[in-house]
């Protein structure tokens, strides 16, 4: 703290929490780690805001959500693609009726780590594996569009250290629309997402969770190529959300609703259920 000028600093997250000039704080440790801290924070008065996934499980989930409620607290996932210029445009395009009914979503996020089986990727401790890690990207994408499944289907390899390393993700909602979302951590994928509408479809570029260009396409017009790049890292717009929302005093995001945040964890359970996938802290 006093190599790098931090005005405030804290020997420990309990320090932090019982700060009382701290407004919110941003919860960013291991997956399973989640749950302890945020309910520290809010414990102590805090907004938070909780990265992805929001807890282990959804059971853990609920007991956040409600703590966060019973004390009037803001809380929010930090599902950071959600707030992007790309993401707000997607949204606003839908909406309109751009490309008639949304009816597929496609999505995949992929990547080729090395394996080590004390690093957070493949440490069942840490609650590794794709699904956790990258498939809640998916999942979550596929909720802004679709809302929630009434059908959760999916297969992975578990790997050597037994969390699952490639998995294939098949939602289907109640409209009839589906979700077709793969997800790795031991291969590398396009890292693009497209919905799929009656009437056109939105390619949304590489990489997709923090994308900068879009492409609509409508049937019986030339496409159009929609660039909209993304400031600073591109977690500056949740952070400015979480702003936004303690200073008009609402409890929850309408970007990024606590309901549809415990929804996405109860669909990760469900995916991960039939494969004998259990963490060790559940």
């Amino acid at each position: 703290g006093a190599e790098f000028g931090a005005a405030r600093r804290y020997g420990s997250y309990e320090a932090l929490a019982a700060d009382p000039d701290v407004d919110a704080v941003y919860v960013a440790s291991p997956h399973p780690m989640h749950k302890e801290d945020s309910l520290l924070c809010l414990n102590g008065g805090k907004a938070v805001l909780c990265e992805k996934p929001f807890t282990i499980n959804a059971a853990e989930a609920l007991q956040v959500i409600g703590t966060a409620r019973a004390r009037k607290l803001f809380l929010m996932e930090a599902m950071w693609t959600r707030f992007t210029p790309v993401m707000g445009k997607v949204r606003e395009l839908v909406s309109q009726g751009a490309i008639g009914e949304v009816r597929i979503v496609q999505a995949d996020f992929g990547f080729r780590a090395g394996f080590d089986p004390k690093s957070r990727l493949f440490d069942p401790a840490l609650g590794g594996g794709a699904l956790l890690d990258v498939g809640v990207y998916c999942i979550s994408f596929a909720s802004m569009l679709l809302g929630t499944p009434e059908q959760v289907v999916g297969t992975a390899h578990l790997g050597e250290s037994g969390v699952d390393e490639n998995t294939g993700i098949l939602l289907r909602y109640p409209k009839g629309e589906i979700a077709v979302l793969a997800v790795a951590v031991r291969a590398n994928t396009p890292q693009e997402a497209t919905v799929i509408g009656t009437e056109g479809k939105i390619r949304i570029h590489a990489p997709f969770w923090i994308p900068r260009a879009l492409t609509l396409s409508r049937s019986g017009q030339e496409d159009e190529f929609i660039e909209l790049p993304y400031e600073g890292n591109g977690y500056n717009y949740e952070a400015q959300e979480v702003a936004r929302c303690v200073g008009e005093g609402l409890m929850e995001s309408p970007i990024m609703p606590l309901d549809e945040t415990l929804a996405i964890m109860q669909t990760m359970d469900s995916l991960r259920a039939p494969w004998g996938l259990k963490y060790p802290t559940e």
